[in-house]
């Protein structure tokens, strides 16, 4: 910008000259300027004196100047616009390719960016699927892993490794496009866990029989929490208190019992003693078989393949996560906030 202004400006110094110092028309003046600027080598419009021809030789200076200064600029924002859009696609590559274990948010409306924050608050990685390169800047501005394309595409979710991640949440605005993201998703990694947003009652059984492990219907859930509010305040509270947020003291989390890990799998709760060595409370056991347990006794036995749903602090869900898995095991399941 600064070279054309003053590019612009010698030729209106030029053109003024030989106008009224030369005594040229306009028609000479403009065009004596612009070939002496463009230096095409043509003669002299009209004669000029030695005077005339001094100021033509720093006329082509200046020109020679402002134009070498402008190409150099041009020159300069096309090339480092090409390195750095390669540099920047680079990046994202090898992030891409770098991810593993994570979770998949398809869609960055007003459901996924809470979706995000609740995620960023568990310190789960996960990156962030959207066509619209609006949603794209805007979740790459509040600190998200973002990836512009199409999630309904085989090929935008292989970009973001779908085949090495636990979860995927289809939060699109269509329950069609919802069904098609569960569908390649279940397709391209058969054991990933799909969750889906789901607008009507239709949507939400269409979902379930492509594959979605859960499907949320924000207007059932927004119509039960609301029952439940007016209800149930105070219990609603304590449960939102330990689900969600930041700056919780109580945490809910799952543990997977492997037996080829887990040394307590054939032994009751009573002889495991879990509560005594970490304080973690055993609130519910959900069985392989997708049978539940709520409250389950001293007498209850677990058994291979056992999920439990534990509540405590986040120390004492460590200390329980250590328990379950000993040092020198694999983690199956690690409490996200160790």
């Amino acid at each position: 910008m600064a070279g054309a202004i003053a590019l612009g400006g010698v030729l209106i110094i030029g053109t003024l000259w030989y106008r009224f110092v030369e005594g040229w028309t306009w028609e000479d003046a403009a065009y004596m300027t612009v070939i002496t600027l463009a230096t095409v080598g043509y003669g002299e419009t009209n004669p000029l004196g030695s005077r005339g021809r001094l100021f033509t030789i720093t006329l082509i200076l200046l020109g020679v100047i402002n134009i070498g200064y402008i190409v150099n600029r041009f020159t300069e924002a096309v090339i480092q616009g090409y390195f750095q859009q390669g540099i920047r696609l680079r990046q994202q590559r090898r992030l891409m390719e770098s991810l593993s274990e994570h979770y998949i948010i398809c869609g960055f409306s007003r459901t996924g960016r809470q979706i995000a924050k609740e995620f960023r608050a568990e310190g789960v990685p996960f990156v962030v699927i959207d066509s619209d390169l609006e949603s794209v800047e805007r979740a790459q501005a509040e600190g998200h892993t973002a990836y512009p394309g199409d999630a309904t595409l085989d090929e935008t979710l292989l970009k973001v490794g779908v085949e090495r991640a636990i979860c995927l949440v289809a939060a699109l605005p269509s329950d069609a496009e919802n069904l098609y993201t569960v569908l390649s998703a279940k397709t391209l990694n058969p054991q990933i866990r799909a969750i889906a947003r789901a607008s009507t009652e239709e949507a939400l059984q269409k979902l379930q029989r492509g594959g979605a492990d859960a499907v949320i219907s924000p207007y059932i859930t927004g119509g039960k929490r609301m029952a439940a509010a007016a209800l149930r305040p105070q219990v609603l509270d304590f449960v939102d208190g330990i689900l969600t947020g930041a700056d919780r003291q109580l945490y809910m989390e799952e543990f997977l019992l492997d037996p080829a890990f887990c040394p307590f799998v054939g032994q009751s709760l009573q002889k495991a003693k879990l509560r005594s060595q970490t304080g973690a409370l055993v609130l519910a056991i959900r069985r392989l078989d997708g049978m539940l347990i709520g409250g389950p006794t001293g007498d209850t036995v677990l058994m291979p393949g056992d999920t439990l749903i534990c509540m405590g602090t986040a120390e004492q869900l460590r200390s329980l996560n250590q328990v379950l898995v000993p040092i020198g095991s694999r983690q199956l399941r690690k409490p996200k906030n160790s």
